[in-house]
This record gives C-alpha cells, sequence and structure tokens, in this order.
C-alpha cells in the first residue's frame, strides 16, 4: 500500500480551518493572517506520523472489503462453520496493530 506524503494545505487547514490561502510553485499566499513555515512543517510531520500509523488499519478494511461478509456469517450460521471468524482472524494476524 503507497503512503501518501501530507500536504501544506492539509497541514495548514489542519492548524486553521478558516485559512484563506493559495499556493503556486511552493509559494504561499497569504489572504488571511499567516501562519509561519516552521508551524506548517512542524503539523506535517505531525500529521503524517498519525498518517502513518494508521497503515494497518487501512490495510485491514481493504482485506475486510474482499471479504462476502454477510454471506459467510449466513453459511457459518447455517453449516455451523467458522470461516467468517477465522477469516477475520487471519486478517488481523497478517496486519497486526504495532
Amino acid at each position: 500500500m503507497i503512503i501518501k506524503p501530507i500536504s501544506k494545505a492539509q497541514a495548514i487547514k489542519s492548524l486553521d480551518a478558516n485559512s484563506q490561502f493559495s499556493i503556486r510553485e511552493s509559494v504561499i499566499t497569504w489572504h488571511t493572517t499567516p501562519i509561519t513555515d516552521s508551524e506548517i512543517a512542524t503539523e506535517v510531520t505531525r500529521l503524517q506520523a498519525v498518517y502513518d500509523s494508521q497503515l494497518y488499519a487501512r490495510t485491514r478494511k481493504a482485506k475486510y472489503d474482499l471479504l462476502n461478509q454477510d454471506e459467510m456469517r449466513y453459511d457459518d450460521l447455517v453449516n455451523n462453520t467458522t470461516t467468517w471468524r477465522d477469516g477475520i482472524a487471519a486478517i488481523k494476524v497478517a496486519h497486526p496493530k504495532p
């Protein structure tokens, strides 16, 4: 799974949701009170760490979405099997929480 980089725009909006600005060729033009480059860089780093720490959750969700869970649960009830629980457990083992 590809890890996406956090943008300056995301960091700015995280710091001040009401800020107004434009970015062109990495130059920020402020239409409201500016945020310092240092504050933006710190927020990019923080947001990236949060995003990166959730890789296991995004991977698990993608794997869960591939399962036909409703049918698996129904078949388990009818056939007295545990394929749904086994499938979920296998995904959790393959992609553990950090």
